[in-house]
């Protein structure tokens, strides 16, 4: 699907439900499918992500019932229950989430499993190193050796054995490490220096006898193997991330003010709320409540006059998903904006850092980056002039989506082919892009 953008967004002032969780989406079915009785989940996001996931689910011999839209049954048999013939493959399409959580993490533990795991273009170019070789710890055998990309062959351990493990910055890999664990026999300890998004930890809550989180300069998470997991019932708040993109239209409209209805603030997640209005952008959360071990909240957004961005490497983990974004509104600010401890950013669906680059140059914004760190040159009085935004051959929703933003912020044309990839995450985002005023055109592609 080809997107075409060429109008500058006008002035709004509007309250909209911002698409749910992915990542809560997908764990509630990972977790709901290894637990005893039948979890039930409300608000699901139904993406291109989660719906592969629910796929996977049901060929490893997990009932999942649709009641209607965004609600769903999984009836969990308990631990190491998944079961499926020898080499059946796994496709995990663009969900790296789903690849680590379900794929290479409660997979690694699950009794007898042999099976193939791939992905789509995007997924099989990404390094899966740092978590094949921490699953190996538990006895997980990986096809072909040596290999760390998909497409591989995953052997479940025979007998896993719980282990200490010093957590980075991923929290994808904590989860899969706590998942394993889970079916692991004795404990495992999980020694987190640097707080990484904790959904997995608050969905197991309930499940005293199973983990237990001591929290302080460094959380200690201990993980108790074989112990059965109770169902959940959860309703999926709105996602963080998706939401930045429209606080972000927002932000640098003039004349504007956007609520956020029901979006969660995990601490973990709400890097770049706490960027922005550390650097005078106007924003605030009001009711408050707590849903499923989230505290939910209405995120007011109203027109700023931002200074240039300044970001440190300890605001990394909790907005990773978001600094294509704050690239884009690094662009359109005065003075020099600077972003530290990035390094991460080269291996997500895409290198975002030279996708961006590539993206800030068709406008005629200077960029610099090494290895860790990008200085952006912004210019707010920007020459649109003839100038294209083309974006070709990325499978990566965040870059897609903040080219869009980016076109309709300033009203340069943009040109982004394979849009569908931001169904992956965000389904809704062209609808409410709409809703908000937006104009582009659609032409699908062969």
């Amino acid at each position: 699907m080809q997107v075409i953008f060429q109008k500058k967004i006008k002035s709004f002032n509007k309250s909209i439900f911002p698409d749910t969780d992915k990542s809560i989406s997908i764990r509630s079915f990972v977790i709901g499918s290894i637990s005893e009785g039948i979890t039930k989940t409300n608000n699901v996001l139904e993406s291109t992500d989660v719906l592969q996931t629910i796929k996977v689910l049901k060929k490893l011999g997990v009932k999942i019932k649709k009641i209607k839209k965004g609600k769903y049954e999984i009836y969990g048999k308990g631990l190491g229950s998944f079961y499926c013939k020898k080499n059946t493959t796994l496709d995990f399409g663009n969900s790296g989430t789903a690849a680590r959580l379900l794929g290479l993490g409660a997979c690694s533990t699950n009794p007898n499993i042999q099976v193939r795991l791939t992905g789509d273009k995007s997924l099989n170019k990404r390094n899966m190193f740092k978590i094949i070789k921490t699953m190996e710890l538990f006895g997980t055998k990986f096809l072909p050796k040596n290999k760390f990309h998909f497409p591989l062959t995953l052997i479940s351990s025979e007998m896993p054995i719980g282990f200490k493990f010093n957590a980075g910055i991923s929290s994808q890999i904590k989860s899969a490490v706590i998942l394993a664990a889970i079916n692991s026999y004795g404990k495992t300890l999980i020694v987190e220096k640097i707080k990484s998004r904790d959904h997995t930890e608050r969905m197991l809550k309930h499940n005293v006898q199973t983990i237990r989180v001591k929290k302080g300069k460094q959380n200690l998470i201990e993980i108790r193997g074989k112990e059965s997991l109770k169902p959940i019932n959860i309703s999926i708040p709105g996602d963080p991330s998706s939401a930045s993109f429209y606080a972000a239209l927002c932000l640098l409209s003039k004349n504007s003010k956007v609520i956020l209805k029901q979006v969660h603030i995990n601490p973990t997640r709400i890097g770049f709320f706490n960027i922005i209005r550390k650097h005078k952008g106007r924003i605030s959360f009001k009711n408050k409540k707590n849903q499923g071990n989230e505290i939910v909240a209405d995120v007011h957004v109203a027109s700023s006059k931002i200074r240039s961005l300044n970001v440190s490497e300890k605001f990394f983990v909790s907005c990773q998903d978001e600094f294509p974004l704050m690239f884009v509104m690094a662009s359109l600010l005065p003075g020099t904006s600077t972003f530290k401890g990035i390094e991460d950013l080269a291996n997500k669906e895409s290198n975002r850092i030279k996708e961006m680059q590539k993206i800030l140059k068709q406008i005629g914004i200077k960029s610099f980056a090494s290895k860790n760190k990008m200085k952006i040159y912004g210019n707010p009085n920007l020459d649109i002039g003839n100038k294209t935004i083309a974006v070709s051959g990325v499978f990566d929703h965040r870059i897609l989506m903040s080219a869009a933003i980016l076109s309709l912020l300033t009203g340069i044309k943009a040109n982004l082919k394979n849009f569908e990839q931001v169904r992956t995450s965000c389904p809704n985002f062209l609808s409410t892009i709409t809703t908000l005023g937006g104009k582009f055109e659609i032409k699908k592609t062969s």
